[in-house]
């Protein structure tokens, strides 16, 4: 293969990515050609709703896998928390190169942290998993949806704000997204991971590829990164066991650590501020039964029965 494909969203951060693992792959083979297949996706289309109400986050990527299953592209690089739990058919996951942070970040205009924005403080965030969190521990904020791109949503906080509306207090976003773009300065606080849980995925690439290509699965193996690869499948374990679609606030986030792999995994009722957790820790190579467990021990808690059967659908991240 001296020419390969490569299916993107438009927007600046995935064409970032998509760059990224072009210089990765030019980088191990040398005289490959690398192109760029830019597509819109229904999620592009539709920014004023929730996604909860259109579909879900599966909306940016369906029609790229369509687009791979038809062999108009030969590689779609995707953020991996925007994935379903469930491929469709014919499709595979290649080992992801290293995480960046997975951490979400605050970007605040009128307090430098959660802590200190003023009550009443109007912060924008697309994700009911973050809304979830931020209303658990400022439970007086007003939390206000945003979507579009990121620079879309930090200017909604930092100006010029779009249409003339009134600028938020702050936004919660993914820190890997900030610093793949060269925004990090933006940022005024890191939101630990562990009081915070980021959305299952987040901060990895997802390299999505026919199941039967294994041509590129070889041009794709010195990418992998063993790290990405086990705290990825605890997560997403936990995530097609729990099944849980865009309407409930879920978050799971693995460290490896040596040989031990630890996750945690948290569940939000939408209605109220009150979140159940769940933590457990195993051995490295029993990541998706570790995922499981997890996913067991939160449908014993209240917060199952929020939980619907698997669907497959990913939870808003």
């Amino acid at each position: 293969m001296s020419s390969l494909r490569i299916g993107t969203r438009r927007s600046a951060l995935a064409l970032w990515q998509a760059e990224h693992v072009a210089a990765l792959l030019c980088a191990h083979h040398p005289g490959l050609a690398v192109e760029l297949v830019r597509m819109e996706t229904r999620g592009d289309r539709f920014l004023e709703a929730p996604l909860a109400q259109v579909g879900g986050k599966g909306l940016f990527v369906r029609e790229i896998e369509d687009a791979l299953l038809r062999g108009e592209v030969d590689l779609a690089v995707h953020s991996l928390k925007d994935l379903p739990a469930e491929l469709p058919e014919g499709l595979a996951l290649a080992s992801p190169p290293p995480r960046e942070d997975p951490r979400d970040a605050l970007v605040g205009r009128t307090g430098r942290t959660v802590a200190e924005l003023p009550r009443g403080a109007r912060v924008g965030t697309s994700s009911l998993r973050r809304a979830a969190q931020l209303r658990a521990r400022r439970p007086d904020l007003e939390v206000v949806p945003v979507r579009g791109n990121v620079q879309t949503r930090l200017a909604k906080a930092l100006g010029p704000a779009p249409h003339g509306e009134p600028l938020l207090d702050g936004v919660l976003l993914a820190l890997a997204g900030l610093r793949r773009l060269g925004l990090e300065e933006k940022v005024t606080e890191p939101l630990d991971a562990e009081g915070f849980v980021p959305a299952v995925g987040q901060g990895i690439l997802g390299l999505e590829r026919r199941a039967g290509d294994e041509r590129l699965a070889r041009l794709l193996a010195p990418l992998g990164d063993a790290r990405a690869e086990r705290e990825a499948a605890a997560e997403r374990a936990l995530l097609a066991r729990l099944g849980a679609g865009c309407h409930v606030p879920l978050g799971g986030h693995a460290t490896l650590r040596g040989d031990r792999l630890r996750l945690v995994g948290v569940v939000g009722d939408p209605e109220t501020a009150r979140l159940f957790r769940v933590e457990r820790e195993g051995p490295a190579g029993g990541a998706e039964r570790l995922g499981r467990e997890v996913a067991e021990r939160l449908l014993e808690t209240e917060g199952g029965r929020f939980l619907a059967a698997p669907t497959g659908s990913p939870p808003a991240g």
